[in-house]
């Protein structure tokens, strides 16, 4: 009898397990083309993202040519040292957390503001219009805001002649280390604004609207729609945002940087991104301490995405990313 129930326990586990290849074999063959349409992402990612990132052996080497990456003789943690007992950590540690938070404060909430504004217009062509028009500087390269903001702030600029107007002398706002920070801010709101507005759209046009009619029965008036429907609708999407810009507090562009420096602001403008590239590249064979250099970089910012999501996920339930 037993081992009549020992076949038959058997056979039945040898069903359930042709049975559940086959239901997987279904799923793969349903979901083929979509996983199809996947592969270039995937393989990006994989090439560009994760492959690379076998290199940052090279902050624990001391790397030359000659004996290549993995043959370089080991430094340890040498490079790290270096960097934090050097006299620039301090400035440059300092200057890209100040540019980092002035971009928080005013670059975080100007496109949610803008979707808001947009999201109460009910001119469909203005709407479109406006929302075209915010999003187009994001297609422009850093080389050519730079010559936008030259044209405007320059000592022959257009800001400098019509001050001039009023018996004002020129300023020399590019080079000046005072108005650096506030032209940096400045250009990053205007040619990003309405390319980020675009998530904050997406996530009103989800707002379900009996809520609003509902607020409407009740005698509420825009403001009150506003602050008690539409921003805790998109609350979330808020919360996200917030998390991913704190990661990046230590990543301030550096293609916005490359273009605005120069010698009479260095002591304000180089910051961990111009750092890397100024002594990995500008500076022969210093690869290994640059890598140590992006490596803290990586390293913090990964610290500081989860110390807020810890934060998040303690205030608001759906607050964090996971």
């Amino acid at each position: 009898m037993k081992i009549k129930q020992r076949k038959e326990c058997s056979v039945s586990a040898a069903v359930v397990q042709v049975g559940y290849r086959k239901s997987k074999l279904q799923t793969l063959k349903r979901y083929m083309p979509f996983y199809i349409m996947f592969a270039p992402v995937l393989i990006f990612y994989l090439t560009f993202a994760y492959a690379p990132m076998v290199g940052l052996i090279m902050a624990f080497k001391d790397y030359n040519f000659m004996d290549g990456m993995f043959a370089s003789p080991w430094a340890g943690l040498a490079h790290f040292e270096r960097f934090v007992s050097n006299g620039d950590f301090w400035r440059v540690l300092g200057n890209t957390l100040s540019i980092s938070f002035l971009r928080i404060a005013f670059s975080f909430p100007a496109p949610i503001a803008l979707a808001l504004m947009l999201n109460e217009v009910h001119h469909p062509k203005y709407k479109k219009f406006v929302q075209t028009a915010t999003y187009l500087p994001h297609f422009i390269s850093w080389v050519i805001v730079y010559g936008i903001l030259y044209n405007f702030f320059s000592v022959e600029g257009v800001v400098n002649q019509i001050t001039a107007m009023f018996g004002k002398e020129p300023v020399m706002y590019m080079a000046s280390k005072e108005y650096y920070r506030g032209l940096y801010v400045g250009s990053a709101i205007w040619k990003e604004i309405g390319w980020s507005a675009i998530i904050y759209l997406a996530a009103l046009s989800g707002v379900d609207a009996q809520l609003y009619e509902a607020g409407a029965i009740d005698g509420v008036n825009r403001w009150q729609k506003l602050w008690h429907i539409t921003i805790p609708s998109i609350r979330s999407i808020i919360s996200v945002q917030f998390i991913l810009s704190f990661g990046q507090i230590l990543n301030v562009g550096f293609e916005q940087v490359l273009v605005l420096y120069n010698a009479t602001v260095s002591e304000v403008a180089e910051t961990l991104d111009y750092y890397i590239y100024r002594v990995g590249l500008l500076q022969a064979n210093n690869f290994s301490y640059a890598t140590a250099v992006g490596m803290f970089r990586g390293v913090v910012s990964l610290l500081l995405v989860i110390i807020t999501n810890y934060i998040s996920n303690k205030l608001d339930e759906d607050g964090g990313i996971w």
